[in-house]
């Protein structure tokens, strides 16, 4: 603001003023009594203790009365700005040896509020009890930081109506200007897709432009024209008795880019007089208000990765799996080589990762690849165990070194080099260690028998909305059972075989099993693992996905069908079955020992079949197995060869009792698109209009039919935005990985919602 540059106004609520509250909280009862001296020493092993230490926390926050002297003042400051909306920012910072260790903010979360004396208190106290959230209280443990090292502040702002909001990203070789509609918050919760426009940063120059998929808007206030809106009934409550408000965008704005032509270039020319301040490498947020009679356009946040860690370089990717990590690099150069060992908790970085590198994969902090896209086996990998990935990193190998000190940021899609010099425990804090943390307490919370998709401060938490459609989950891992079986799921949609029975191969075909004679063995272990995931979602459904190896992924198993190596699509799933049944026949077998051992939600899901031949073939074998005589059993088939579009009512006639759309391999068949390519990676959309209508298509067919039509592909995570599409046509489940579930589940009830109230308001009409 001194140098002259827009910047919202605001006053700071300091960290000493915290200290002074909490010592005024000095009752002999009070469990935060001594919390500015205090360590707070926890079992943080102890979910139920962590959880009820947290929200005794929190109440006794919530619950104390702040002096009126100071509401006084701040609501003086405040209504200076004459807005009736504010936002507190909060800021926190550790030091540790004297010495600062960085933002980590990202603990916490901002405020809205009303701007009245009360509504205000409310929010500061709000905002302040975030500091003893389970997993505030779990990260100070692990930290090993004391409560009385840490100091939060608070920024307040006023909060008025955007036209547009943002964000500028720099680098080198261009600036991304990110754009949509109202406030930012519908990019922050990942509700939307952003418009995007490319800048060259020395001319600054508009390379190219992307229209984003954008539904809705945030505002604090009715948007301009009202009639033409449609007000979303799960508006974001925020300090008890304020909202803000989400409306449906028109179908005719939907089409139109956010940011206006006329701010385009003021956008462009605020990036060029920030370079000057920061360097080619910054992020910044910004907002258009609308100020009457004329728009304004202001700077919201500003990171700085050169300001804030001296000496770092680096490398764009495509965020693969959330999350942020730091740790040093173990490269393996050449893809053809497996390695025997990888080293625990370093970064894996990579050409390329096959599928029987996965028990590998269990003792990684994070993975790196230069080929592969959102779809790639790294990819779904890592988001399956839950740990960062950045993948279609250019030439990432070559450039990283053995032990090279990194941060990966999965949200970003970014990799930090961090020169030696730099010390690790300086950075990480900045670079959301916070987040990390966040996900691995995910991880903890998942296996609390409670209700585990509430919030860990259950107090504090509203009930989830019910919802009609099927929300199932996307698993592999039988150790990550006992984590995920409390989440809010009707099920498991997609149990990959091809990935558990890596756990019990011991890097050896099945074939090869067969060959020596250990066929008892394997149909002994294999059972087991099955019986595993039966036992522990029964009564719920479980839709195991037969084998679909592509051959040439595994170079490791001898005795395969040998394919050229540069096939992209190999002997996929039934062709396969046709070439050598005894494997397929094994399979079936442990199906129905797991059936006869009394579990009766084990279902079939049979993969990329071509033809209605293929999939009468795996019928009779289904049949000779003696699964059918099961009356819940179900056998269901892929939808990701697009011949299904022409022959799925043949399909139905010949035994399926249910699909599941492929969205991943689907695309790739649609479009052309090797989706393993490192080229072709960023052109990969399933939003693209022939795979949209294919979606579209399927779904009405399978109506017609009568079959249930679920969704396990990629595509709902990748693109939020296109579970109301799926909703609106009438899928019945969406399967997704566990680290979506709760996002998923969100963006479900809304869809739902948005239906229900157009519903009722063509009933009003009529």
């Amino acid at each position: 603001m001194q140098r002259g540059y827009p910047v919202v106004p605001g006053f700071v609520i300091g960290a000493e003023v915290l200290r002074e509250f909490l010592e005024t909280l000095n009752s002999s009862e009070s469990l935060v009594a001594d919390l500015p001296y205090s360590s707070l020493h926890l079992d943080v092993g102890n979910w139920r203790q962590l959880q009820q230490v947290a929200g005794r926390l929190r109440q006794e926050i919530i619950a104390a009365t702040l002096p009126s002297s100071w509401m006084n003042k701040l609501f003086k400051a405040a209504r200076e700005w004459e807005s009736s909306y504010l936002i507190l920012r909060p800021s926190l910072t550790v030091p540790n040896n004297n010495k600062q260790v960085g933002n980590i903010s990202g603990l916490l979360e901002s405020i809205f509020c009303h701007c009245d004396q009360e509504t205000i208190a409310k929010a500061l106290k709000q905002t302040w009890s975030q500091l003893f959230r389970a997993r505030s209280l779990l990260y100070w443990q692990q930290a090993g930081i004391n409560l009385q090292q840490v100091n939060l502040a608070i920024l307040v702002q006023p909060v008025r109506n955007a036209i547009a909001s943002g964000s500028i990203n720099a680098n080198t070789s261009a600036w991304e200007i990110t754009a949509t509609c109202g406030l930012e918050v519908a990019i922050a919760n990942g509700e939307v897709q952003p418009d995007v426009y490319y800048i060259q940063p020395d001319t600054g120059k508009l390379l190219e432009k992307h229209l984003g998929n954008k539904i809705l808007a945030y505002y604090v206030d009715e948007p301009a024209s009202t009639d033409e809106w449609q007000a979303l009934p799960d508006s974001v409550l925020i300090a008890d008795d304020t909202a803000l408000n989400t409306y449906l965008l028109p179908d005719n704005q939907q089409k139109q880019y956010a940011l206006p032509k006329e701010h385009l270039p003021q956008v462009i020319d605020l990036a060029s007089q920030l370079v000057g301040e920061f360097g080619k490498h910054f992020s910044v947020k910004w907002t258009i208000l609308q100020e009457n009679p004329v728009t304004k356009l202001y700077l919201t946040q500003v990171k700085s990765p050169q300001s804030a860690i001296p000496n770092v370089h680096i490398i764009k990717g495509l965020g693969a799996a959330r999350g942020r990590v730091t740790a040093t690099a173990y490269v393996v150069a050449n893809s053809h080589f497996q390695p025997e060992k990888l080293p625990h908790g370093a970064i894996l970085v990579a050409r390329s990762i096959k599928p029987d590198w996965l028990p590998l994969l269990q003792q990684v902090k994070g993975i790196i690849t230069e080929q592969g896209g959102l779809t790639s086996h790294a990819a779904i990998l890592a988001r399956e165990l839950g740990i960062p990935a950045v993948v279609s990193a250019t030439d990432v190998t070559a450039l990283i070194q053995n032990g090279e000190k990194l941060i990966l940021d999965g949200d970003r899609a970014e990799v930090y080099r961090i020169k030696a010099d730099v010390a690790l425990e300086e950075v990480q804090p900045r670079w959301g260690s916070a987040e990390a943390l966040e996900l691995n307490y995910l991880h903890s919370s998942m296996s609390s028998p409670t209700n585990s998709w509430e919030s860990p401060d259950s107090s504090f938490a509203s009930a989830k909305p019910l919802i009609a459609t099927q929300l199932l989950l996307n698993l592999s891992q039988p150790n990550l059972i006992e984590q995920v079986q409390n989440l809010p799921v009707d099920g498991v949609g997609l149990l990959r075989s091809e990935l558990m029975i890596l756990n019990i191969l011991a890097g050896e075909h099945p074939n090869s099993w067969l060959i020596d004679g250990r066929q008892a063995e394997l149909l002994e272990l294999w059972t087991e693992q099955i019986m595993q995931f039966a036992r522990g979602f029964a009564p719920r459904p479980v839709f195991y996905r037969s084998l679909d190896w592509r051959s040439h992924e595994l170079p490791s198993f001898p005795n395969q069908q040998q394919s050229s190596p540069k096939s992209v699509l190999g002997e996929r799933g039934i062709f396969s079955y046709l070439l050598n049944p005894a494997v397929f026949e094994l399979e079936l077998n442990a199906l129905a020992t797991v059936q006869k051992a009394g579990y009766s939600n084990i279902n079939l899901l049979l993969p990329f079949v071509r033809s209605v031949e293929e999939f009468t073939f795996c019928r009779h074998k289904v049949e000779q197995a003696g699964l059918t005589q099961q009356p819940q059993f179900q056998l269901w088939m892929m939808a990701e060869v697009p011949s299904v579009l022409f022959l799925l009512p043949e399909y139905v006639k010949a035994g399926v009792n249910g699909i599941s759309i492929g969205t991943n391999d689907l695309t790739q068949l649609l479009l052309g698109v090797d989706r393993e390519q490192q080229q072709l990676a960023r052109v990969f959309n399933e939003l693209q209009p022939a795979v949209m209508n294919a979606i579209a298509q399927l779904i009405e067919m399978s109506k017609n039919a009568g079959i249930p039509c679920a969704i396990c592909g990629q595509a709902p995570v990748t693109y939020p935005e296109i579970i109301d599409h799926l909703v609106r046509w009438g899928i019945t489940a969406i399967s997704v990985e566990p680290e979506a579930v709760s996002r998923t589940y969100d963006a479900i009830a809304r869809a739902e919602h948005r239906l229900i109230l157009e519903a009722a308001r063509r009933q009003l009409r009529g």
